[in-house]
């Protein structure tokens, strides 16, 4: 996915969490709106599950899953959402591509633009675990790749006053 395409889907993600208001948005924990704000201000990863109320394994996601990975303390290495598609239909089909729930999207933020991972189908904890944990070390390990090629500024040229007193001699 292009970083223009995701800008895309996450601005319309954003006007689309924050236009249903107090009816059908999630939790305020886990609203997209909360969560892609938090990814913009602490550089995060944003981990996104989208399901709805009618899939079994959406449910099993949602309400046992995922309070267990919390419980574990993973979440607080990401940035975490839950969208609805029977509440947040378009941004659900912007997330997922139309694809098949329940799915758990990542995206991180490269120098090269946004990267993407998902996970499809209903999961164990384990396995969202790894695929969290997995994630946040390739984030890590792509800003430690990308601290260490940044080009480094010349110094300024400053001049000690020993200097300034030969200069004027």
């Amino acid at each position: 996915m292009t970083s223009l395409t995701l800008a895309t889907v996450l601005q319309a993600s954003i006007l689309a969490a924050t236009a249903g208001g107090a009816t059908g948005s999630p939790t305020a924990v886990d609203d997209y709106a909360s969560a892609r704000a938090k990814t913009e201000k602490t550089g995060q990863p944003i981990v996104i599950l989208v399901g709805a109320d009618w899939c079994p394994s959406c449910v099993v996601m949602k309400k046992d899953v995922m309070p267990k990975v919390r419980k574990r303390g993973l979440l607080s290495r990401v940035a975490y959402a839950t969208v609805n598609l029977d509440k947040q239909g378009k941004l659900g089909k912007q997330l997922t591509g139309g694809g098949p729930i329940p799915q758990m999207i990542m995206y991180r933020k490269t120098r090269k633009g946004w990267l993407r991972r998902c996970l499809i189908g209903g999961q164990s904890p384990k396995t969202v675990e790894s695929f969290i944990k997995r994630g946040v070390e390739l984030d890590a390990a792509a800003k430690k790749s990308e601290a260490k090629s940044k080009p480094v500024a010349e110094p300024k040229q400053v001049q000690s006053e020993n200097t300034a007193a030969k200069e004027a001699a």
